[in-house]
């Protein structure tokens, strides 16, 4: 099955949000304590989630691009991603936060990807 177009978008989303997140959080960089609070355990514990996803999604980018890894590979991080995103804005009870923001326009370009990829699996 060749990969869809639109699991790269998901994929190359994932790192081009996720590098700089990822290096502000690890370099405690001033704007990410008014987006995530100050530097304590519960945010180092959210990187760790932050990177988890970051090697996922370049190694899933590489194996699709490289070795044709099947694209049902990411329909499980993308599931998680969708899932842990949406329930963001519950769990912070505010649309007015920049990252629960975020997180839902990424939840639902995700999305799509995922409806995507079922699709195209049911073929």
């Amino acid at each position: 099955m060749p990969v869809p177009p639109l699991l790269y978008v998901s994929l190359a989303a994932n790192v081009l949000v996720l590098v700089p997140v990822t290096a502000g959080l690890w370099f405690d960089l001033p704007w990410t304590a008014a987006a995530y609070g100050g530097d304590a355990p519960a945010r180092r514990i959210l990187l760790a989630v932050y990177l988890a996803i970051l090697i996922g999604s370049l190694g899933l980018l590489l194996g699709c691009v490289c070795w044709r890894v099947l694209p049902e590979a990411a329909l499980t991080l993308l599931g998680l991603q969708i899932v842990y995103k949406l329930l963001s804005s519950v769990t912070v009870g505010s649309l007015a936060n920049p990252v629960v923001v975020s997180n839902l326009a990424i939840a639902l370009l995700h999305a799509v990807t995922a409806v995507s990829l079922v699709r195209q699996l049911q073929r």
